[in-house]
């Protein structure tokens, strides 16, 4: 009777075990969304390993309505209406389109300017016009963003959910470093903060490889928002750089992803993959880290000074950095990208992806 009671309580224990390791990943996602398809909430919505507390808009590459409307319109086209979506800040913390085009006068054009390119780069650039939205590709959404707005709704979660909340950012960090300002304790109750950004030692792959690829926008589009993130006591940094502008779809990967015909892969037809996978790749790894293949371990911050260098990220080692509030954050430096594109086709072809009504 004693062994089958013990036996009972060990299987007991074992499924409990083997229930809090299925729990999913608390996930705020914040990002400057911009364009139809936004293939990088794919490897999110496709995961069974992922719960999406909410999606929170920032300008950066487009103006933050505009962005958010492309995200909703996605969200209709995925059956994903569920999730909800917040509106960010709508401008950077200091810097601006004014200051932008001064510092280009003394240091050299910014090929990538976001929400500032001018109107002659298309009819979906407005750099004037913050709150102008465009007609869509894929057509206007129907539902709309929260009326929560997305700095008090990420720092809901991170007191609701204490330790549990991984901040996924892929756009300038303004909303983050609000965040971080209004409330203290942010940063330190979060689980964890990944990034894409901190492109490090660029100067040469601008005139050996795509320029504009290699401006670390998010990070030159708000500076002082990515100092405050990378100065505040995350209990851990994982940064995705300079990997992902060598992260593409190659022709094989893209033609074997839309082979499959789904509701999201007809999406994805419909809009062929031009530029690197920088926002899915990020997403990916912050669900599965055995991606990553070598990385590296740094203290990093950003250049502040309206010289040559600002918003240019520098790291240092244990044994010299400055000691300035600067964090340690983990640099990813290569990933395994065959089973990246792989797991990025399953994640959009899977039934997760496409909610059924």
């Amino acid at each position: 009777m004693l062994k089958h009671s013990l036996l009972v309580l060990i299987g007991s224990l074992a499924l409990s075990t083997a229930s809090l390791a299925k729990e999913p990943l608390m996930v705020v996602y914040d990002n400057d969304f911009y364009g139809p398809t936004s293939a990088d909430i794919l490897p999110l919505i496709g995961s069974p390993d992922v719960k999406i507390l909410g999606f929170t808009v920032v300008t950066g590459d487009g103006w933050r309505d505009e962005e958010a409307a492309y995200l909703l319109r996605s969200l209709e086209l995925y059956h994903h209406t569920e999730i909800p979506v917040y509106l960010g800040a709508v401008n950077p913390l200091i810097n601006s389109a004014e200051r932008l085009r001064a510092w280009e006068q003394s240091h050299g054009k910014v090929v990538w300017k976001g929400a500032w390119n001018e109107s002659s780069l298309g009819p979906m650039f407005h750099a004037d016009q913050p709150y102008k939205i465009a007609a869509l590709e894929e057509g206007l959404p129907t539902v709309k963003a929260q009326a929560e707005s997305a700095v008090p709704f990420m720092i809901r979660m991170v007191h609701e959910h204490p330790h549990q909340v991984v901040i996924l950012a892929a756009g300038p960090m303004t909303n983050i470093a609000l965040a971080i300002r209004l409330d203290p304790e942010f940063a330190a109750l979060a689980k964890e903060l990944v990034f894409m950004g901190a492109l490090i030692d660029t100067n040469l792959g601008q005139v050996s490889g795509s320029a504009n690829f290699n401006t670390d926008f998010n990070f030159i589009f708000d500076p002082e928002a990515a100092h405050i993130a990378l100065t505040a006591p995350w209990a851990r940094i994982t940064a995705v750089g300079d990997i992902s502008n060598n992260t593409l779809m190659t022709a094989e990967a893209y033609k074997a992803l839309i082979d499959k015909r789904t509701p999201v892969t007809e999406v994805l037809a419909r809009h062929p993959w031009a530029l690197p996978m920088w926002d899915e790749l990020t997403a990916e790894l912050m669900i599965d880290r055995s991606l990553i293949t070598k990385e590296v371990e740094a203290y990093m911050d950003v250049d502040l000074d309206h010289g040559l260098n600002y918003g240019i990220t520098h790291v240092w080692p244990e044994a010299t950095h400055p000691g300035l509030g600067e964090q340690k954050v983990h640099i990813v430096l290569d990933v395994d990208k065959a089973r990246f594109l792989a797991q990025f086709a399953k994640a959009a072809q899977s039934d997760l992806a496409f909610k059924h009504p």
